[in-house]
């Protein structure tokens, strides 16, 4: 099997066109187009309907995207294979998590584990959540960080808190008071949207779908935290789950109860293995305690 036509097929799903994945293969999209068509026949499947100059997986090809992330990490895993054979005894803490908790959860249990054990080497790598699969599929890590559900098999899981959505204010704004607001006082200010590649952007367009209801965005960022700057500068409104706020932002900002039912889960996550990190159940108790602080300080 050609890997490289492998990765296009990958880039194609992950990236959401051709155009995008040939540019991240620095490849023309003829010649992207090309290695799809070779691997298609190579498995005597068609991965992809062509509709309107679009390409959607088909069922088929969304079975075996997983099985094809699974290949492809194996193989980009060989060379950090042999560098962990040649690390020395002090080995690392290997910790991954999505990119939205990093500051808010994560640092903060690294630097309570740190204080209590000085010797803990820790290596951390974050991920945006449609990333991570291939990550957790290398298993080149000792424990993870993210929201629940993990599409991922063979994982032991522990679940961290589930944290419902709510509306995020700059503090002072006249709607900070209000014990709960509707989806129509939300329509009267601007929405500053996370987007639609992330979970919350799903949580939140779910719920106003099963309202009946749309929210349209007058700013889009890519990630939470620009979101919650924005609203610190007083541009609008945006959703968010406490616990993944920074503890300096909070202090400037106002969480009030959304009307409609949305949440998000969190959890741990650990490579099914006999032998595990010296360090990882330290780790777990420092996860437990940082969210209790984080959701007793919002309470």
């Amino acid at each position: 099997m050609n890997l490289k036509s492998l990765r296009v097929f990958v880039y194609v799903i992950d990236e959401g066109t051709l155009a995008r994945a040939s540019e991240r293969l620095n490849l023309s999209q003829p010649a992207a187009s090309r290695l799809l068509s070779l691997l298609e026949h190579e498995l005597g499947i068609t991965l992809f309907f062509r509709e309107k100059k679009r390409l959607v997986p088909t069922p088929e090809g969304t079975l075996f995207y997983a099985e094809a992330v699974r290949i492809l990490a194996s193989v980009d895993g060989i060379p950090a294979f042999f560098d962990q054979i040649k690390e020395d005894a002090s080995v690392p803490l290997r910790i991954v998590c999505h990119s939205r908790i990093v500051n808010a959860l994560v640092l903060p249990s690294i630097a309570k584990l740190s204080r209590r054990k000085p010797e803990l080497r820790t290596k951390l790598e974050v991920y945006p959540r449609r990333n991570l699969a291939r990550c957790i599929a290398q298993g080149l890590y000792d424990i993870g960080v993210g929201a629940l559900p993990i599409s991922t098999a063979e994982l032991d899981l522990h679940r961290l808190c589930s944290c419902d959505v709510q509306i995020v204010l700059p503090k002072g704004h006249p709607l900070s008071k209000e014990t709960a607001l509707t989806t129509e006082q939300l329509s009267q200010l601007s929405y500053i949207a996370i987007d639609r590649s992330t979970l919350i952007r799903r949580i939140v367009d779910k719920a106003l779908l099963q309202e009946g209801s749309s929210l349209e965005p007058h700013h889009e960022v890519s990630v939470g935290s620009a979101a919650y700057r924005l609203v610190l500068e007083g541009l609008g409104f945006t959703f968010a789950d406490p616990v993944a706020v920074e503890e300096d932002l909070k202090q400037h900002l106002c969480f009030i109860p959304w009307d409609q039912t949305a949440s998000i889960e969190f959890g741990l996550f650990l490579p099914k293995t006999i032998r595990r990190h010296h360090f990882v159940e330290g780790f777990i108790d420092c996860m437990h305690e940082t969210v209790k602080e984080a959701t007793a300080s919002h309470a």
